[in-house]
């Protein structure tokens, strides 16, 4: 089994997703169920991105990638990143962004998602990312994290292949056991935020950063169920005096 999550911005501006796209992208998702995921969720809202997450047996990771994009088709306000998909690496552009890991067979589906946001494309949004991967790989109870993010032409399963344009990354990585997720969340966030004009927002928050920044959101996939982790993580760091 595998998680696969897909981030597209398809907001009608540049800084936000308003309540009717998170509203009419949840309402479809039921077919990428159909389809044969065992769990999809809108896990990450950010700035004017979108992630769409989903777990699935690995035979069907190719129809049910396809069925995120046709989810994503029939919610969008502005077909933006899915404009960039091509059927060959020739035609590719700036399009949508791809993350995936393996589950252990013997494990409950959990995964940790962060989404990032940029407003102009920061490149250095790619060293925050592979932070947050370099952070999470080896930890104890982390089965799987997914590939670092590269300046390359990259192919999605059953999608298509997009240019090495596309900006506003995705990471996962699939948790063993309840009480890590904290612990690797807690690192992976500390690692994205250790960089330059980095800042986590809560799932849904406007980009309201001055331009030049990186946002990003965190969210926990456990068992079918999103749990945004801006909250418990400002909770836990707040300084006691």
């Amino acid at each position: 089994m595998k998680i696969t999550a897909i981030g597209a911005d398809i907001s009608k501006n540049d800084v936000s997703c308003s309540a009717k796209l998170v509203e009419t992208i949840e309402k479809n998702l039921h077919t990428v169920k159909e389809a044969g995921a065992r769990d999809v969720a809108l896990t990450n809202v950010t700035g004017d991105d979108v992630v769409v997450s989903a777990f699935v047996e690995d035979d069907l990771l190719e129809v049910v990638n396809e069925g995120i994009i046709n989810v994503l088709k029939m919610s969008a306000e502005n077909l933006g990143d899915l404009s960039g998909i091509s059927k060959t690496p020739d035609g590719a552009g700036e399009g949508v962004s791809y993350a995936e890991a393996s589950i252990r067979p013997d494990r409950f589906p959990d995964a940790i998602v962060l989404g990032f946001d940029t407003y102009g494309g920061e490149p250095f949004v790619a060293d925050v990312a592979n932070s947050a991967i370099d952070a999470s790989k080896g930890m104890k109870n982390v089965t799987d994290v997914s590939d670092y993010i590269e300046p390359k032409i990259r192919e999605i399963p059953g999608v298509g292949y997009v240019s090495p344009e596309t900006d506003d990354p995705v990471v996962v990585a699939t948790i063993e056991n309840i009480e890590s997720v904290g612990v690797v969340a807690g690192a992976m966030i500390g690692a994205a935020l250790g960089n330059k004009n980095v800042y986590l927002v809560k799932r849904g928050t406007t980009c309201n950063v001055l331009p030049g920044s990186v946002i990003f959101s965190a969210t926990a996939f456990m068992n079918g169920n999103v749990i945004d982790l801006a909250v418990p993580f400002e909770n836990k760091t707040r300084i006691l005096r």
